[in-house]
């Protein structure tokens, strides 16, 4: 796959390619059906008759980055950082993939706010189409008490609400379809849980109350437990790895759910928690971040963890600074990456548990006790790693593989959370859910 650099070579050649205009169609209070381009906002239909909703023809798909700040969203072109569109949101918004190389769901008052990033791939038998318009909220909210975890994998978007327990999956193609087949499950009790589903249809599902967590189940299609574990206090984040092994964060190691078998991996410490995973489909290893002391606040971890799928195994890796829950990611190449409060972005070796190389991005920095002040995030697509840098109000993008900084942007508000969209649709394994 080629990384932004080669997307961003491609998209300047392709400038002075014809183009072709697309009016899309749409009504102010629905949602767009799959593929067409939403309205630009849902407030005004002098909006739309200002040509907010055209959508033009590219040569190739233009991914894009969203950012959350202080009062609303932001959309940038990851290409070339410039800010396509800024949406007003009110309150602490958090931000998630969709899952279809399109959409952002953003976490808000009153659910899982949509967001089209404004490129996206139409399939067309053989080939494929290219369009971009101007990023907006399409108006949809997916309604959930309190939105929390979002996981796409293999095709499909399950929802978590962590207010009601309500876990809600569909299909990533059917986000905005208004006749869209849900999947729903509600957990036994309350609590801040996460799910994903696998491409049989099996749901692996957090266990715990609102006191605390304990493990996880696993549901077939239907619904029905078909094993659990209890082996993993106080179980936080998930991933996927390769052969769709699912591995979930726990406060003395891991769970590995792999070919139907639940397996603990213990960390090395009493007190070793795990709770942040990032994996990818083509890599047996998953990286997570490490932390060893239950009273500190702020943990100063100088540590990450590596969980070898296959083996069940786990091994740590010093760095050469602390970080933070955000400052995790993986590249194109199963690198792991990671920003330290020394300003450097730290490329890991998963497959050698060893740092190769130390890129200086932005100045040193500290971690806040309070998570939800804006700090430094790590975002990574296509061989690029996005950082932001909120204490200079800027982002910027480092290629992973060369440690090459091929792109900064000042911006004028002070960036929280980050993510990003393809513009391509994703490669979705079959499903078979009976």
């Amino acid at each position: 796959m080629p990384t932004l650099r080669t997307h961003r070579r491609s998209l300047l050649a392709a400038a002075a390619a014809p183009l072709l205009l697309l009016t899309a169609c749409g009504t102010g209070g629905e949602p767009a059906a799959p593929g067409a381009a939403a309205p630009a906002s849902a407030d005004t239909a002098q909006d739309r008759q200002d040509g907010a909703s055209e959508a033009t023809e590219a040569a190739a798909s233009s991914p894009r980055l969203a950012l959350t700040y202080d009062g609303g969203v932001q959309v940038l072109d990851a290409t070339t950082l410039e800010v396509l569109a800024d949406e007003p949101l009110e309150g602490f918004t958090r931000l998630n993939p969709a899952g279809d190389g399109r959409h952002v769901l953003v976490s808000a008052g009153g659910g899982f706010h949509v967001l089209d990033a404004g490129a996206w791939e139409e399939p067309h038998g053989d080939h494929a189409h290219f369009y971009t318009a101007r990023p907006h909220l399409t108006g949809t909210v997916l309604a959930a008490q309190e939105p929390g975890h979002v996981v796409t994998h293999a095709g499909r978007t399950v929802l978590f609400d962590d207010g009601t327990g309500d876990v809600t999956a569909f299909d990533s193609a059917d986000l905005e379809h208004p006749d869209r087949v849900e999947r729903t499950y509600t957990t036994p009790a309350v609590h801040h849980g996460v799910a994903v589903e696998l491409s049989d249809g099996r749901l692996v599902v957090s266990e715990g109350t609102e006191e605390g967590r304990s493990g996880i189940r696993v549901l077939d299609a239907q619904n029905q437990e078909i094993a659990a574990d209890d082996r993993c206090p106080d179980v936080h984040g998930e991933t996927v790895a390769a052969d769709e092994t699912v591995v979930l964060g726990c406060t003395d190691g891991v769970l590995v759910y792999r070919d139907g078998v639940l397996t603990k991996v213990q960390s090395p410490d009493p007190y070793g928690r795990i709770g942040n995973q990032f994996g990818t489909q083509d890599s047996p290893v998953v990286l997570g971040d490490y932390k060893s002391d239950p009273d500190a606040e702020v943990d100063p971890t100088t540590r990450v963890s590596l969980i070898d799928t296959r083996t069940a195994t786990m091994r740590l890796v010093d760095l050469p600074s602390s970080y933070w829950y955000r400052s995790l990611g993986r590249g194109e190449n199963g690198e792991g990456v990671v920003l330290g409060t020394d300003g450097a972005l730290h490329v890991v070796d998963t497959a050698a548990g060893a740092v190769v190389r130390s890129v200086p991005v932005i100045d040193p920095w500290e971690v806040s006790e309070n998570w939800q002040d804006p700090q430094p995030q790590v975002f990574t697509m296509q061989g690029s790693a996005y950082i932001t840098d909120p204490a200079a109000q800027a982002v910027h993008a480092v290629d992973i593989e060369t440690g090459e900084v091929w792109a900064t942007a000042d911006l004028d508000v002070v960036p929280n959370e980050l993510t990003g969209t393809t513009g391509e649709a994703e490669d979705h394994a079959p499903h078979d859910r009976g």
